[in-house]
């Protein structure tokens, strides 16, 4: 186990492992957040796009913070390579990329673990701003 992750045990039962709080897992998508948005209709632009500059220099801080950096993105599997790398070229520095996400917003994350979300607004920066909303939960 990372040094990152906690063991957790609940009621003498082995649970999924926890990461320290001070550690980040943050979730990136790449099609415009950090560079401009290109569907996956049109594969070859990706060749030639360039990173939000704030982009780059934000989540390389945040992996050599020692925060966990996985990008995810709706480019299929068939768009793997030229991701990656696009990714190296650029100098992106990260731990995973996930494809397929799916495609057309309006996500709605359902989790065993606390999620947090920030919306991508146009320019990365290191700080967000908070506001309260109001969260769906299960009843108990």
């Amino acid at each position: 186990m990372s040094k990152e992750l906690k063991e957790k045990i609940i009621d003498g039962k082995a649970q999924s492992p926890v990461l320290d709080p001070s550690v980040k897992n943050y979730l990136i998508d790449i099609d415009g957040t950090i560079t401009e948005d290109v569907p996956n209709e049109d594969p070859e632009r990706m060749k030639h796009v360039l990173p939000f500059p704030d982009a780059l220099k934000t989540c390389n801080k945040w992996f050599e913070d020692g925060h966990i950096i996985t990008f995810f993105t709706s480019r299929t599997e068939d768009l793997r390579e030229i991701t990656e790398n696009w990714l190296n070229q650029h100098g992106f520095k990260y731990h995973h990329i996930l494809m397929n996400k799916p495609r057309g917003g309006n996500y709605h994350w359902i989790d065993n673990h606390r999620v947090r979300a920030t919306e991508f607004h146009g320019k990365f920066t290191e700080h967000f701003r908070t506001k309260k909303v109001d969260i769906e939960l299960f009843e108990e």
